[in-house]
């Protein structure tokens, strides 16, 4: 597949390691001058990519926003809420059939204690209904970017929590997952992204109290 992420941040560092470990072409944006490049020369130096990682036809390329769009099997937004909405708004037709990834949690971050969304509705939600003709799937959320660099935690694979309503989009997100070496766990519908953002936001309240340093994992175990 080609997998576009849209920011180039912690979190993109993450998503663009387990999307190389799987095989995929990756293409990575950033609206901030420079900084997707900085992240590729970052994966290059660490090892994470194979080869050149120069041009259109390599395993890793870096483009506008609107060219790392086009084409795109998978585009994940790993923007901080509400800049993904903003994305999916302006992209309008292009990202119309695409299967986009909302990884964001709308923590109010100035009392760390509530979501900016509004009570029953959840950031993939208005993400949504900014550009209905995307097929939009919640995932990624709940895992910090260390879990992700590694792709386990404790020694199992890390858990990834997917909500969607188009089954194929679902499906293309898992294979993702899987090819990452993690575990996919269909959660349902979108509206499960609202269990998801708040289940996030009291894990990472969590954090400080129990000394995980950002680097736990919700993980399901039988």
């Amino acid at each position: 597949m080609i997998v576009t992420i849209v920011g180039a941040g912690r979190l993109a560092e993450g998503l663009a390691v387990r999307a190389i470990a799987g095989g995929h072409r990756l293409r990575l944006t950033d609206r901030e001058p420079g900084k997707a490049g900085k992240l590729v020369a970052a994966l290059v130096a660490a090892g994470a990519v194979p080869g050149s990682a120069e041009g259109e036809g390599s395993s890793l390329s870096v483009a506008s926003v609107g060219r790392a769009i086009a084409g795109a099997d998978v585009v994940v937004l790993a923007l901080p809420y509400p800049e993904g909405r903003a994305v999916a708004r302006e992209q309008g037709a292009a990202l119309g059939g695409v299967t986009v990834v909302d990884t964001c949690n709308p923590v109010d971050f100035s009392t760390f204690d509530s979501l900016l969304t509004s009570p029953g509705r959840s950031a993939a939600e208005e993400i949504a209904a900014a550009n209905p003709a995307a097929r939009v799937v919640k995932a990624f959320n709940t895992t910090f970017a260390a879990a992700l660099l590694a792709g386990q935690v404790g020694g199992l694979p890390v858990d990834v929590f997917l909500a969607g309503d188009h089954a194929q989009a679902k499906a293309q997100v898992a294979a993702l997952v899987s090819d990452g070496g993690m575990r996919p766990v269909d959660t349902g519908p979108l509206r499960r992204a609202r269990e998801l953002e708040a289940f996030q936001l009291l894990h990472m309240t969590l954090q400080g109290p129990l000394g995980l340093e950002w680097a736990s994992a919700v993980k399901l175990l039988p």
